[in-house]
């Protein structure tokens, strides 16, 4: 058994289905926590999991799920972990109840337990009266919270969602994304793969990006993004209604007019001529007379993060 305190560890992961190589020596050690997993289509994203839940069998490498060998340990893995796929899986003529309870006596408990439980999640989900009927008859947002139902009934530590938000409108989109970052205050560790990097920088605490079956970066969303060597936001007190005119006449671009908070802390975009002159910053507030509380460089969003990992990895 490797070290449990990890989601899941590869050890060059290697998949390949005829001439396709789908992971490429994959190496890497994801902690507990909410992680996005992110990539285009064809990363690897979806081979990954499938490899990690034993329902495909790596080519090469090792890999554990909560210290289990991926191999030897499949029943154990099966029992700690939900799984939420991106396509519909569902029996025809099953109502949202049946379902979750078959996945409940799937995963080994008792009849009156995974009854019980089946409704337990259901109503967590707030499916409502909808539970009895058939699947098949269920909206988007419905059926996928029918498949978080199913991935939750045994009481897992760790969810794998495979594009969960998939299809649904703004207003479920929320909800979905509600419970995730529900499951996790109540210490579920939660796998959430998916294309929309709203709904990552969302509920996520760090990610892990793919792209061509390879990892190209991981780590917390905090320390991902570089601080920008010449965009900067300046926070000051005080009357500052000279502050921007000084601030051009020292060369600073304004970006966007000043905006204030409950404290009266104030603050505005700038833009610097070249990196390193944040003197000019401090010495244009000087002349409008403001105290200056801070002047901080802003960070690269997850979505710069994301093209710039992809961008490197396809330069020649």
């Amino acid at each position: 058994m490797g070290d449990a305190s990890y989601m899941f560890t590869c050890d060059r992961l290697r998949k390949c289905y005829a001439r396709v190589t789908a992971l490429k020596e994959v190496t890497v050690a994801i902690e507990r926590g909410t992680v996005g997993l992110l990539g285009p289509n064809g990363a690897g994203k979806s081979t990954l999991i499938s490899v990690l839940l034993g329902q495909t069998p790596a080519t090469a490498g090792r890999a554990t799920v909560l210290g289990f060998d991926v191999r030897r340990r499949q029943l154990r893995i099966r029992q700690r972990i939900g799984f939420m796929p991106e396509t519909d899986c569902f029996i025809p003529g099953l109502s949202g109840t049946g379902y979750v309870y078959y996945a409940g006596r799937l995963a080994g408990m008792r009849h009156a337990d995974a009854m019980q439980r089946a409704h337990e999640v259901l109503d967590y989900v707030e499916l409502g009266d909808a539970r009895y009927r058939p699947v098949e008859e269920y909206s988007t947002g419905m059926r996928q919270r029918v498949k978080l139902a199913q991935a939750l009934v045994h009481d897992p530590e760790v969810l794998f969602l495979d594009e969960p938000t998939n299809g649904m409108d703004p207003h479920g989109r929320e909800v979905m994304l509600g419970l995730i970052a529900d499951l996790h205050a109540a210490g579920i560790s939660v796998l959430l793969s998916s294309h929309l990097l709203p709904d990552v920088e969302r509920v996520c605490a760090s990610v892990m990006i793919m792209g061509a079956g390879e990892v190209l970066t991981t780590g917390r969303l905090a320390d991902l993004g570089r601080p920008h060597p010449t965009l900067y936001t300046l926070e000051y007190a005080g009357n500052g209604a000279d502050l921007p005119g000084a601030l051009q006449t020292a060369g600073v671009g304004v970006l966007g007019a000043p905006v204030s908070d409950n404290s009266g802390r104030v603050s505005i975009a700038l833009e610097l001529p070249a990196a390193g002159r944040q003197s000019l910053v401090l010495e244009a507030a000087q002349l409008a007379g403001v105290r200056v509380r801070g002047l901080h460089p802003q960070r690269s969003s997850l979505e710069e993060t994301f093209l710039a990992a992809i961008r490197k990895q396809q330069q020649p």
